[in-house]
C-alpha cells in the first residue's frame, strides 16, 4: 500500500507543478485534464501527509518513553502523544485503504434518471411523481441542476414515465445505487375501502455519456419528426417539433417533445440514447465481473426490489443492506443522505473485503 501512496504523493506534486506552468495554463484541454487528476489525487495526498505526520509524532513519543528518565509531567505528555497518534495512525490507514480502492470511472459524471410506473396502474404513476420530486429535492440540496428530458403524464398528475438529467459534481457516485424496483405500500386516494395497495416503480440511473465515449453512427439511426401531444397550450399539434430516434441495431426508441425546437429535442433524444447504450455496455462488463465475485450492492439489476416505502408505518426499508428508517416524509422530501451514505459505506466494505481476499 505504501508504495502506491508514495507514487501518488510524487505524482500529485508533479501535477501541482505542471498546473503552474504558463504553457499548460494556456492549453485548455491539458489544463482541464490535469485539474481533474489533481482533484482526484489531492484527498489521497493530504491524507497520506497527515498519516506520515502522525507516524512521526508517534515514533518520537515511543522513543522518549523507551529511553526513560522523564519526570512525571513529561512522561504523561509523551504517553498522551503516543496514544493519540497511535489511534490517528490506525484511523488514517483505514481511510487511506478506502481512498486507494479502484474508482468507478463514471462516479464524477452527470446522470440521466428514468422513472417508470410499474405494477399498480395510476397509483404507480402517482408514486413515480413522488420519486421524481424526491430526487429533484435531493439534487437541489446538493446544488445540482435538473432538467426534464421527456415525460408521459396521466390524468391524475402522475407519470407513466419521466426522464430527466441531473448535472453536478459526483452525481453518479451518490445516485448510482438508486437503480432498481421501488415498492410503495399505502392507501390510494381512489381507494374507498381503506385497503392498503402495493405498487412498484422502476428507477434507472445512467451515467451521462459524452459524444467521444459513445459515437453514434448516423446509418444506425432512424429519425422521425411528429407533432407534440399532451398538455402544452397553444403550441400543441401546430408544429412538428417532436423527435423520435430509433437505434436500428438494438431497436431502442427515444422520444423527446418537451421543447418547441426540433433541434433541442433531437439533441436531448441523442443524449438519452447515447447514455442508454453506454449503460448497456457498462452493465455487460459488470455482469462479467459479478459472475466471478457476487457484489451485494451496485449490481445494476433493475428487476431487483431494492426499497420499500411503507406509509402506514411511516418507514423506508432498503432491502440490500437491511436498513429501516422511520422518517418516510423526510426521505420523500429529499432527505436521502442517510440512505445514500449507508449504501456507499456498505459498498466500500464489500470492496475492502474483496481486495483483502484477492
Amino acid at each position: 500500500m505504501f508504495d502506491k501512496l508514495d507514487a501518488v504523493a510524487s505524482r500529485f506534486e508533479e501535477v501541482n507543478h505542471k498546473l503552474m506552468q504558463p504553457d499548460v495554463v494556456n492549453d485548455q484541454a491539458q489544463y482541464t485534464s490535469l485539474m481533474k487528476e489533481y482533484k482526484r489525487l489531492e484527498p489521497i495526498a493530504e491524507k497520506y501527509r497527515a498519516y506520515r505526520a502522525a507516524k512521526q509524532a508517534y515514533e518520537e513519543a515511543r522513543e522518549m518513553l523507551e529511553e526513560g528518565g522523564l519526570d512525571k509531567e513529561l512522561r504523561e505528555l509523551a504517553q498522551e502523544q503516543y496514544d493519540t497518534n497511535k489511534q490517528q495512525i490506525d484511523e488514517e490507514a483505514q481511510e487511506l485503504k478506502l481512498l486507494l480502492l479502484p474508482r468507478d470511472p463514471n462516479d464524477e459524471k452527470n446522470v440521466i434518471v428514468e422513472i417508470r410506473g410499474g405494477a399498480g396502474g395510476e397509483e404507480a404513476a402517482l408514486f413515480a411523481g413522488s420519486l421524481y420530486r424526491m430526487y429533484t429535492m435531493y439534487a437541489e440540496s446538493q446544488g445540482w441542476n435538473c432538467e426534464v428530458l421527456g415525460m408521459s403524464e396521466t390524468e391524475l398528475g402522475g407519470f407513466k414515465e419521466i426522464s430527466f438529467s441531473i448535472d453536478g459534481e459526483g452525481a453518479y457516485s451518490k445516485l448510482k445505487f438508486e437503480s432498481g424496483v421501488h415498492r410503495v405500500q399505502r392507501v390510494p386516494e381512489t381507494e374507498t375501502q381503506g385497503r392498503i395497495h402495493t405498487s412498484t416503480v422502476t428507477v434507472a440511473v445512467l451515467p451521462e455519456a459524452e459524444e467521444v465515449e459513445f459515437d453514434l453512427d448516423p446509418k444506425d439511426l432512424q429519425i422521425d419528426v411528429f407533432r407534440s401531444s399532451g398538455a402544452g397550450g397553444q403550441h400543441v399539434n401546430k408544429t412538428s417539433s417532436a423527435i423520435r430516434v430509433t437505434h436500428l441495431p438494438t431497436g431502442m426508441v427515444v422520444e423527446c417533445q418537451d421543447e418547441r425546437s426540433q433541434y433541442k429535442n433531437k439533441d436531448r433524444a441523442l443524449k438519452v440514447l447515447r447514455s442508454r447504450l453506454l449503460d448497456i455496455k457498462v452493465r455487460e462488463q459488470n455482469d462479467r465481473i459479478a459472475s466471478e465475485r457476487k457484489l451485494q450492492v451496485g449490481t445494476g439489476d433493475r428487476s431487483e426490489r431494492i426499497r420499500t416505502y411503507n406509509f402506514p408505518q411511516g418507514r423506508v426499508t432498503d432491502h440490500r443492506i437491511g436498513l429501516t428508517l422511520y422518517k418516510l416524509d423526510a426521505v420523500l422530501n429529499g432527505d436521502l443522505a442517510e440512505l445514500i451514505d449507508a449504501l456507499i459505506t456498505f459498498d466500500q466494505a464489500e470492496k475492502l473485503q474483496a481486495s483483502g481476499e484477492s
